[in-house]
């Protein structure tokens, strides 16, 4: 990919597949793509760091905007507790290494300058607030916001107010957030 600041349609995932929809940006810095999980009809904006040796799932319809990292491993604790032995041990021996997936639902928003951290699941529909950081697992439609990041609020309570101004849209929300959706949101989950 050459750097240039142009987004383009039409990525392929690490199996080949291409996938049409997708736009992300050549500032983008993949590290381990062979790890990557990549769904059509996703964004990802300028300046993002996405490293992937254990796993990184995005599925469809996610927007990652810019400044975000996305990292499946931390060995910053382990590094300080073992000094120049760090490298010396295999990383399953390491005191403080940690290390696993991260998965992010259908139509997940990512704000700027956040971080997604190793052994996290965002649910279908979730809003990740700027500057958070992120650990855990998320239920779906989740408002996700600070340092650490809680469980702020639910998606579909701003959802629904846009759904009964514009009702021939409302079939296609339920069609990927499920048909009674907005009702558990209503019934307070």
């Amino acid at each position: 990919r050459l750097l240039f600041f142009r987004m383009l349609f039409g990525e392929r995932a690490a199996d080949g597949r291409l996938l049409p929809l997708t736009r992300i940006s050549p500032s983008t810095c993949f590290e381990h793509p062979e790890g990557l999980v990549l769904a059509d009809d996703v964004f990802i904006g300028h300046f993002n760091v996405i490293e992937a040796l254990h796993g990184v799932r995005i599925d469809t319809g996610v927007q990652i905007t810019n400044f975000v990292s996305i990292l499946t491993h931390s060995s910053h604790r382990a590094m300080r507790l073992m000094g120049n032995e760090y490298g010396t041990v295999p990383i399953e021996q390491r005191p403080g290494f940690v290390a696993g997936p991260v998965h992010i639902g259908a139509f997940c928003f990512i704000g700027p300058h956040s971080v997604i951290e190793a052994n996290t699941t965002l649910g279908k529909g979730c809003l990740v607030a700027s500057h958070s950081r992120v650990r855990g697992a998320y239920a779906d439609f989740s408002v996700i916001a600070g340092s650490p990041a809680q469980r702020v609020g639910d998606t579909r309570d701003g959802d629904e107010p846009y759904l009964a101004r514009h009702p021939e849209w409302r079939s296609r929300y339920e069609a990927w957030a499920g048909k009674d959706a907005l009702s558990q949101a209503r019934m307070g989950r």
